[in-house]
């Protein structure tokens, strides 16, 4: 017997579903079937979007509300929107896009009309995603020109770990207590011994 699934993605775990989930919910589709992924459309290598394909059978409807929710790579989106229509045998319904409804425009000029729009599409989606990163490539280096410092700051050997670091060697205090005393966390003194000890 068919059934209908949806799949649902957000780009990272600090972004939220529920948008999402609510148009799915009012379809009346079982929790069981909703697939979710909480990780970039850069790729399909997503364990909840795998772990729903893996169950798609011929004659079972895939719904999902926006085309940039599937994918952002253009040839990927294509490849796999013909894997499941064609090679499964699985209708898709994109629901902020009628005409990517693969139940309804079964006729040759439907399909033609589904086709067309789905690369256009599946082109946008892929073209936005490249702006995106783009313009996060441009922030990055525009910061670098304003002195902005990525990544962990650096913590410098100074007098008060050489002086934690001798009482700590000496066997006065204990490392916890060299750490306090340093005001480091424990990986950071760590690696601050080995560089000192390596100097």
């Amino acid at each position: 017997m068919s059934k209908t699934v949806a799949y649902v993605r957000v780009s990272s775990k600090d972004q939220n579903l529920d948008r999402q989930l609510y148009e799915i919910k009012k379809l009346g589709i079982e929790d069981k079937y909703i697939y979710t992924d909480k990780q970039s459309g850069k790729d399909f290598d997503r364990i909840g979007y795998q772990y729903m394909k893996k169950g798609l059978e011929k004659g079972d409807l895939l719904v999902i509300k926006s085309l940039d929710r599937f994918g952002r790579n253009y040839e990927d989106i294509m490849k796999e929107w013909n894997d499941i229509t064609k090679n499964i045998g699985a209708d898709i319904k994109v629901l902020d896009m009628e005409l990517l409804d693969t139940t309804k425009h079964k006729d040759i000029l439907g399909t033609f009309i589904s086709d067309l729009v789905l690369q256009v599409l599946s082109f946008v989606a892929h073209t936005e995603r490249e702006n995106i990163k783009q313009r996060q490539k441009e922030g990055i280096a525009s910061a670098h020109n304003k002195g902005v410092k990525f990544g962990r700051p650096t913590i410098d050997i100074d007098d008060g770990f050489i002086n934690a670091y001798n009482k700590w060697k000496a066997g006065d205090i204990k490392a916890v207590e060299a750490m306090e005393l340093a005001g480091m966390t424990k990986a950071t003194f760590y690696r601050k011994v080995k560089e000192y000890e390596n100097k």
